[in-house]
């Protein structure tokens, strides 16, 4: 069967079509590694920011409790 002009034009269309699918696929995976690592960063910066939140929160109670403990005297 002969090879016809149009079917290595056909050809190159296609490969040209999945280089440029492989490309995305790459970008793709970076930015999806890229938006991993983020979340995780943000995942730990907010488990940190609610440890300070109940630190505080512990320090105000105890310093409520200790204005209301001189009232009392």
């Amino acid at each position: 069967m002969a090879t016809t002009l149009k079917d290595k034009l056909d050809l190159a269309t296609l490969e040209t079509r999945v280089d440029e699918l492989i490309r995305q696929i790459d970008a793709l995976q970076h930015e999806n590694d890229a938006l991993r690592s983020q979340q995780a960063a943000l995942t730990a910066e907010r488990a940190t920011l609610i440890e300070k939140t109940e630190q505080a929160r512990s320090r105000v109670e105890a310093m409520i409790a200790r204005l209301k403990a001189m009232e009392t005297r």
